[in-house]
């Protein structure tokens, strides 16, 4: 029988003297000294005192306080510290809310939170085609999936269907679930090894001459270097307007796309610079391309269509050139072997093995950095004036005899 009486309690909370009082079995009434009531169980575990909060008074009466309390006596005569105890119970009920909450966010779902976190500023193109691959391939079958129920076996079910006859995809698609469950576990959705793993885990179940084959053919055929100024020549000598977008495409070494849109007002002919603003660009960051004066002298004699911006205008709905005209002329020249992003390629094969300008002037000429983070905030720079160089080198190899 406790020491204390529910009137003896409730005198005592009146008072809102500050202290313990005993009932015994290592119960006590706390009062504050901001005058709050609560239940509190002393106790020595491997010789040190300790104090559990039991609840408040009078939202736990007395008689629940000793029921309480005489639970903590239990679990201290097993040899088990009732704090510990306690902390231990309630991580488990929180492991098993994560757990629930795992089972509740699918793998779409996961998806489209890693799509709208990394996808921030790149391309609109990226960001649809990102979402299409899986959509086309693993949403039908992991989908509905939470990111703890996908195992091995569902990895391998979505890849091996199109692990022969699509490598490249496939291997995108595997790429793509290793980071989603990456990303899962990283928000503690997930544990365990990530069963979309390549190296060490699916390349002991997959082709891997499949995937070197793919990975091969990621590569744009590309003209060798040294053909160049003899295309240059005949290009030179059409007067189509893609004849003279295809001109431009090789001597600076742009994308396809920054060629078709690309708008008058972009080039600083007096400074023989070409300025791409970043939404313009693969990796939405601005950049200058520095023109040689054969390139400027090209700029310059594009004749100007009226009511159009661009350098380059067309009559689709995108006002531009359109897509598929540089590859149509080289097809018509009979380079049906070559495509278009492949003179990025030609260029860099000419600077590697004619010239002993450093890579990273290669490189950044390509709109390719290379500089890891810390080397980018210390050198801001962007080569330009030693790009220029290299592009000049560049123009006067392509345009050697063109008259």
């Amino acid at each position: 029988m406790g020491k204390l009486t529910n009137k003896t309690v409730e005198s005592l909370v009146r008072a809102s003297i500050p202290g313990k009082t005993n009932d015994g079995n290592g119960l006590y009434l706390q009062i504050s000294k901001a005058g709050s009531s609560s239940w509190i169980f002393r106790y020595k575990h491997e010789g040190k005192g300790r104090e559990m909060g039991l609840g408040p008074y009078p939202i736990i009466s007395l008689a629940e306080a000793r029921k309480l309390s005489t639970e903590q006596c239990r679990i201290l005569i097993s040899g088990t510290d009732p704090l510990g105890a306690r902390d231990a119970a309630r991580e488990a009920k929180r492991e098993t809310e994560r757990q629930a909450q795992a089972r509740r966010v699918s793998f779409r779902t996961l998806a489209a939170d890693y799509h709208q976190a990394h996808g921030v500023g790149l391309s609109e193109k990226w960001r649809r085609n990102w979402l299409r691959k899986l959509e086309l391939y693993a949403f039908p079958l992991i989908g509905d999936l939470s990111a703890g129920d996908i195992q091995t076996e569902e990895v391998l079910r979505v890849l091996q269907p199109i692990w022969s006859a699509k490598t490249r995809t496939a291997d995108e698609v595997r790429g793509q679930i290793e980071k989603i469950l990456d990303a899962a576990k990283a928000r503690g959705l997930r544990e365990g090894d990530n069963p979309a793993r390549w190296r060490g885990h699916l390349d002991n179940l997959l082709s891997k001459v499949q995937k070197r084959k793919a990975r091969q053919r990621e590569h744009f055929p590309a003209m060798c270097w040294q053909d160049v100024p003899a295309l240059m020549r005949e290009l030179t000598q059409r007067q189509e307007l893609s004849a003279a977008a295809a001109r431009l495409l090789i001597l600076t070494g742009a994308r396809t796309q920054m060629v078709r849109f690309a708008t008058r007002d972009e080039f600083d002919l007096d400074a023989g610079v070409w300025l791409l603003p970043a939404e313009r660009m693969k990796m939405r960051k601005a950049f200058a391309i520095p023109l040689a004066p054969a390139v400027v002298s090209l700029v310059r004699s594009v004749p100007r269509v009226e009511n159009s911006p661009h350098l380059f205008p067309g009559r689709g709905q995108s006002g531009v050139m359109h897509v598929n005209a540089i590859r149509v002329l080289l097809h018509s020249l009979g380079h049906t072997e070559i495509t278009r992003h492949g003179f990025r390629s030609s260029f860099r094969d000419w600077a590697n093995e004619c010239t002993h300008y450093p890579r990273e002037v290669c490189e950044l000429a390509l709109a390719h950095d290379e500089r890891n983070q810390t080397e980018a905030a210390y050198s801001r720079s962007d080569l330009l004036e030693k790009r220029r160089a290299l592009m000049n080198d560049w123009a006067a190899f392509c345009m050697g005899g063109v008259q």
